[in-house]
């Protein structure tokens, strides 16, 4: 009686379900945030599909109208939070057969990307052009993730107490909760928890600047809401300024991973810096810098190999 119910029900209360139950309190805020947007997009392109009529025609139909809308990225990461729920499902009996079996990711051509990252000159335009002043500012931020490479909310839970000055490192531990109501988080994964070796420029630096600030408190936090484009739009002032590409906080971390890789670092040393959960992270990421670097290497190889 209970599997009647299951596969006569509607797949979008189904999956809403599947959402409560297995990824409520499992899976971090914004993950969470990915799922109720599926479920809304669900509701949207199906509203009256029943679980015992999903076949792959079915799920294939809802893929492609989610396509004429999205790129092709984005509809496989759509793809795969179905896919989750409709497996349980066949798990359970409630469907017979997988289908999303040989499913076809379609998608809207992607759009122009922006720059990403800046090459060693533009960074080094940029930093001395930063004001940095007596007291914590965005442009101290700015220094600060240039020069090691974390993500804009751990940069934010970054501390007086997180720096070891003497050893010339930084702890990341925690982030900051910008998007809802402050606080400190964990990390994005247990991988992210590390030190980041950082120069004695920054040691001197930081050194005097958080000599009269609280131990325990972030540096870059106050009573206000922080948002990200606030910051993103003064970085983004800066650069037009000085006439170099205009880039994000978060392409701040790609300028220094690049800068890292175009130096000869090994990808396994920037993914721990980087706090990547896998080094495959950071090869997906920087797949184009590697490849490049590759062409590199097959010219010092015939070099090494001629010399013979």
């Amino acid at each position: 009686m209970q599997d009647d119910m299951k596969t006569s029900e509607r797949f979008c209360d189904y999956y809403k379900q599947w959402v409560e139950v297995y990824k409520k309190d499992a899976v971090r805020e914004a993950t969470m945030a990915k799922y109720y947007m599926t479920q809304k997009w669900i509701e949207k392109l199906a509203p009256n599909l029943k679980v015992s009529e999903l076949n792959r025609t079915e799920y294939q139909k809802i893929l492609n109208d989610y396509a004429k809308e999205h790129e092709r990225q984005t509809t496989l990461d759509f793809h795969h939070q179905l896919k989750g729920a409709i497996l349980d499902a066949v798990d359970e009996g409630v469907i017979d057969r997988d289908p999303t079996r040989k499913a076809i990711i379609k998608g809207k051509t992607p759009r122009v990307k922006k720059i990403k990252f800046l090459n060693q000159f533009e960074l080094h335009t940029l930093l001395a052009h930063l004001d940095i002043r007596d007291e914590p500012n965005w442009d101290w931020f700015i220094l600060l993730v240039a020069k090691t490479g974390m993500r804009f909310s751990e940069a934010l839970a970054i501390t007086p107490a997180d720096f070891d000055f003497s050893r010339q490192t930084l702890s990341v531990s925690k982030t900051w909760d910008y998007k809802g109501n402050g606080g400190f988080l964990p990390t994005k994964n247990h991988s992210s928890v590390r030190k980041i070796q950082i120069d004695w420029q920054i040691v001197v630096k930081f050194s005097e600047l958080v000599k009269n600030l609280p131990e325990d408190k972030p540096i870059f936090v106050n009573d206000k809401k922080i948002y990200n484009s606030t910051v993103n739009d003064i970085l983004s002032r800066h650069c037009k300024v000085c006439g170099i590409s205009e880039i994000s906080i978060h392409g701040l971390r790609h300028t220094h991973a690049s800068l890292l890789l175009f130096a000869g670092v090994s990808i396994a040393s920037v993914a721990r810096r980087l706090g990547h959960a896998s080094m495959t992270t950071t090869q997906k990421t920087y797949l184009h810098i590697i490849q490049e670097l590759e062409n590199k290497d097959v010219d010092l190889v015939m070099r090494t190999l001629s010399g013979l």
